[in-house]
């Protein structure tokens, strides 16, 4: 699996987030290229936040806690085409791009990986089904039992979930 993951084709882009080539994904992060990602935050009715256990098969921050969904932006695809796919593809949730939010678009650091990442948020009734290869688990939190736990336990959450419920707090 991670091999087929590696060799996936992302957009490879300039600072000011200018696509400027194509590139396998396991080269654009071995060579620390600037690339595209988004993140999905994804609320339910009752205002709760649906958080992923990233598999311990993931290439990046497995067993870590990050967004509802996430993901690159493949290449020739935009970011917010890359959204509605990843909701589906990781959680089972079918959205259409009227249903996401645009909170924010992060810049590349060492925290998000060196992409370009694009904040989405969404609230819905639908309740996740997370695809196993990517997710371990999943729960639902209010806002202030999360932001506790960031701050009781930091190193339980991938970097770049840090740096986007950084900003979505801030928005």
């Amino acid at each position: 699996m991670q091999d087929s993951i590696s060799q996936e084709l992302l957009s490879v882009v300039d600072e000011s987030d200018k696509v400027i080539g194509m590139e396998k994904r396991g080269i654009i992060h071995a060579k620390g290229l600037l690339h595209r990602a988004v993140h999905i935050l994804v609320f339910n009715p009752k205002g709760e936040i649906y958080l992923q256990k990233r598999s311990m098969r993931k290439d990046s921050s497995p067993g870590k806690w990050d967004s509802s969904s996430s993901g690159h932006v493949d290449a020739g695809e935009e970011y917010l085409q890359s959204a509605v796919r990843e909701l589906d593809e990781e959680l089972g949730i079918s959205v259409s791009p009227y249903d996401l939010k645009s909170i924010t678009k992060l810049l590349p650091t060492a925290a998000t990986g060196m992409e370009f990442t694009m904040i989405y948020e969404t609230t819905t009734d639908q309740m996740p089904c997370p695809n196993p290869t990517e997710i371990s688990a999943g729960r639902w939190l209010l806002r202030d039992q999360l932001q506790s736990w960031i701050e009781e336990s930091p190193t339980d959450f991938a970097s770049c979930f840090l740096e986007v419920w950084k900003a979505f707090q801030n928005q």
